[in-house]
């Protein structure tokens, strides 16, 4: 359901329609805001330049967040790839083992007729 918040950044209200919370735009606008005033400290930054600087920082910080999801994504894809040929190599141990077993009961029954026989 979306909702219409009122937010107001270095002196300009906006309107804004979204699905998040009221609470969450909030947060983002007084993070906007300081990064803003932060910028606006500088005699030769204008608001307009303040805001494609933030939206730059923004930017840059979300993009260093998705290379490192895609990285940790790419770590856990090779940590699952790699659970998946242990237990391969597992299994297949375990196969040879139980027919292993097989095998020694085998022997050992020919064993036991061949103490018999002599």
């Amino acid at each position: 359901m979306a909702n219409r918040v009122k937010l107001t950044i270095c002196g300009t209200e906006y309107i804004i329609t979204t699905d998040e919370s009221t609470y969450y735009m909030e947060e983002l606008a007084r993070r906007v805001e300081k990064e803003m005033k932060d910028l606006l400290a500088s005699p030769r930054v204008s608001t307009t330049m303040a805001a494609v600087l933030a939206a730059l920082t923004y930017a840059d910080h979300a993009q260093k967040a998705i290379d490192a999801a895609d990285n940790l994504r790419e770590q856990m894809k090779g940590y699952l790839d790699d659970n998946a040929r242990g237990r391969a190599i597992s299994d297949a141990a375990s196969k040879e083992a139980a027919q292993l077993r097989h095998e020694v009961a085998l022997l050992r029954q020919k064993v036991a007729l061949l103490e018999k026989k002599a």
